[in-house]
């Protein structure tokens, strides 16, 4: 059936909505949030972060979040996720980023990793305190972990 273009709305329409009513309640990242309190993050990197220096650094609350995204959805790479956070609203909400908000660039997380994580044990002790709160929770299946 071939459609008539008149009918169609204009793809750049002006509208007022509101993130938290587009995320599904039931949705995955909606019972991440509830469970896990992300921003003891800011504490265990705090140290690896200058105050004083260059341009102002890409939340890491953010970039570890993006990771965890990665994970949880079992996307492939780092661009991918870029490239699906960029378009998931549920993600987006999650980050804490509106429409509007660029999504950091996939070499921003790759920079950061190899200048201030890579040499330390920073990923294995923030995933330790996830699955931690997880299992607190009784949210963690221990028998996938073997």
């Amino acid at each position: 059936m071939i459609t008539n273009n008149d009918n169609k709305r204009p793809k750049s329409v002006m509208q007022f909505v509101d993130m938290e009513m587009l995320v599904p309640q039931d949705h995955l990242v909606r019972l991440i949030d509830k469970t896990i309190d992300f921003e003891f993050i800011r504490d265990k990197v705090k140290h690896l972060y200058s105050l004083d220096k260059g341009r102002p650094s890409i939340d890491p609350v953010v970039l570890f979040k993006m990771v965890f995204i990665q994970y949880m959805f079992g996307i492939k790479s780092m661009r991918q996720t870029v490239k699906e956070i960029e378009v998931n609203i549920a993600y987006r909400w999650f980050l804490g980023l509106d429409f509007t908000e660029s999504v950091p660039h996939y070499y921003t997380f790759s920079k950061n990793y190899e200048r201030r994580f890579s040499d330390s044990t920073i990923f294995d002790d923030i995933f330790m305190e996830i699955l931690d709160k997880v299992n607190q929770k009784g949210l963690l299946n221990k028998t996938t972990l073997l």
